[in-house]
Order: structure tokens, then sequence, then C-alpha cells
């Protein structure tokens, strides 16, 4: 259980480990398909490689599509690739860097299902039985041309009856599950050798390029996540201060005479309705600043410099008698 919660944390501290996690998934979903898939050869001339073919490929290009769905580096790399330039300029190394991390997640849920196929070898005795040369087995049936083409073709169905009491049928099938095993695995060694050199040969470039390329694109990561938070409570307190507002348009209008004291000062009434209203609506309290704001982050990202000071409007009371006449102001 302690195992578990530790996994558990694992994926859930970072975008990153949360993308890993999925593919992942994805992967065992790819393994228990393929397992619980029942694979029936057609055993037709024109049909069996169009099926194998299918079976090999159709699955792994959803699986793909499914691993960009889910990849969260997607939508930070569409967003990074299609925004205006702004205050903030593109930087090229960031953007192909998602790209990488996004598809290598993504490639790997099909890539497991495709050397299962090629080490299973079902597929490719389907789709090439029939381009086997029977002459180099014994057993073969006496007929020729069209016929025999569609006797090579019913090689992976093992029910068929001319295949009965005759080794020819296993013999073919044990060649090219051979030829689809030896490919198979020659990927195989092919991805691990280059993920190796990979990793051997990453220092020996400008690695603090990498870890500056790294940085900012966990920073894009971030900062859009901190961006969707900010905009969850903003929206909550707009929300409720809008019911507020309706629920309280509907009571009765009421006229409350006090004089003005030290009680009921300036200072009280700002610290209530100034800083509390500062704090949670950063003065975004209006349809068309909140339109301009969303326009504004998206049209022109703030430039990365926290050196510089925000500009914070300022809120001025003017006191008034009852003619109108201004008596003191605050900010």
């Amino acid at each position: 259980m302690d195992r578990f919660k530790l996994v558990l944390q694992y994926f859930q501290s970072n975008s990153e480990s949360i993308s890993n996690g999925i593919c992942i998934i994805l992967s065992l979903i790819s393994v228990k398909l393929y397992t619980s898939f029942d694979f029936n050869c057609p055993c037709l001339p024109q049909y069996n490689k169009m099926y194998a073919m299918g079976v090999m490929f159709v699955p792994p290009i959803i699986l793909f599509c499914l691993g960009v769905l889910v990849n969260r580096h997607t939508g930070v790399f569409m967003e990074e690739w299609v925004r205006p330039i702004g205050k903030r300029t593109k930087n090229q190394a960031v953007v192909k860097f998602l790209l990488s991390s996004m598809l290598q997640r993504a490639l790997l849920a099909p890539m497991v299902w495709i050397l299962m196929t090629l080490l299973d070898g079902k597929c490719l005795i389907c789709a090439f039985s029939m381009n086997v040369d029977p002459k180099h087995f014994t057993g073969i049936p006496n007929s020729t041309g069209l016929e025999l083409i569609k006797i090579m073709a019913e090689v992976p169905c093992k029910e068929e009856l001319i295949f009965r009491n005759s080794s020819f049928r296993k013999a073919v099938s044990r060649y090219v599950r051979c030829y689809s095993q030896a490919i198979g695995w020659s990927v195989l060694l092919f991805l691990i050798v280059l993920g190796a050199v990979g990793r051997i040969m990453k220092p020996c470039f400008n690695h603090a390029t990498f870890l500056q390329t790294r940085y900012w694109s966990n920073y894009l990561d971030i900062e859009q996540k901190l961006f969707d938070e900010t905009c969850v409570l903003h929206a909550r307190d707009f929300a409720r201060k809008c019911v507020a507002q309706f629920f309280e348009s509907m009571r009765d209008d009421a006229t409350l005479r006090l004089p003005l004291s030290s009680a009921l000062g300036p200072g009280k009434i700002q610290n209530e309705y100034g800083e509390e209203e500062e704090e949670r609506l950063h003065g975004i309290t209006r349809h068309d600043q909140v339109y301009h704001l969303l326009q504004t982050w998206y049209q022109c990202k703030p430039e990365l410099d926290v050196t510089q000071m925000a500009y914070k409007p300022k809120v001025c009371i003017t006191w008034e008698d009852r003619n109108g006449k201004a008596l003191f102001s605050e900010v």
C-alpha cells in the first residue's frame, strides 16, 4: 500500500509525471487489447494483406491520436506555436522541445502494439503467406497457378481440410513467423540502442541549452496552469458578487441617516469594499474588462521581467455634504 501511495504521489507531482503515467496506461491498454483481440484472417488472396496491414497499423494510429489528445504538452505546444508574438518573443528551441516530448510519449503505445504484432507473427503470416515459394517445403498440394495462390492464402487458417495430416501449413507458418520475430527483435534492439546512444551523447552537446529549453517549457506549463487557476478563482468571486447583487436588488429601498463620525470613517469603508474587492477580483468587475483581459493575455502575454512593478489603480473616495459639495477626499 505504501508503494502504491509513493507511485501515486510521483505521478501527481508534476505534468511531466502525469504525462508519463498516461503513456504507460495507454501502453498497458494496447497490450490488453491485443491479447484479447481475436485475430481471424479471411484466408482470401484479395483480402489477406489488407486485413493484416489494417490490424497492424490502424490501432497504432488510434493510439497515437489518443496519446496526442491526452498529453498536456500538446496544448502547451499549440498555444506557444500559434500565439501572437506581442511583448514576448517565441523561442523555437522550446517549441521543438515541446513537440519532441509530445511525439515521444504519443508514440510509445503504438510502438508497443506494432512490436507485439511482429513478435506474435500472425499478421505477417496472414499478409505474406502467398509470397512464400512453396517449392522449399515438403507436402505441397498438387496444384498450380491460381489454385496454388488460393491454397497459400489459406495457410493462416489451420481448420482447412486441405492441410489435415500435412506439415506444409506449419512449415510455412513457422517460416514467416521467424521473419516476423526477427524484424520485431531488430526494431526493439534498434530503439534500445538509439535511446542508449541519445542518453550517452547528451552531455557531449551544449547541456546548458538543454537545461534552458527544459526550464522554459516547464515555465510555460506552470504559467498556463496558474492562469487557469486564477481565472477559476476570479470567476467564482465574480459569480458570487453578481448573485449577491441580484439578491440585494430585490430588496426594497431604505434610507438611513447617520451623522458623520469616526466610527464610520473612510478607512473602514475602503478596507471593507476597496481592499477586499481588489484582492479577490483584481479590479476586473465588468464583462468588458474580463473580455479585454482574456484577449490581452492571448494576444500580448506579459514580458518575462518580474522586476517591473505592475500599475495598481487606486480608489479615491470623496465625502460630500447634503448639497453635493465635496468636503474632503481620501486615496
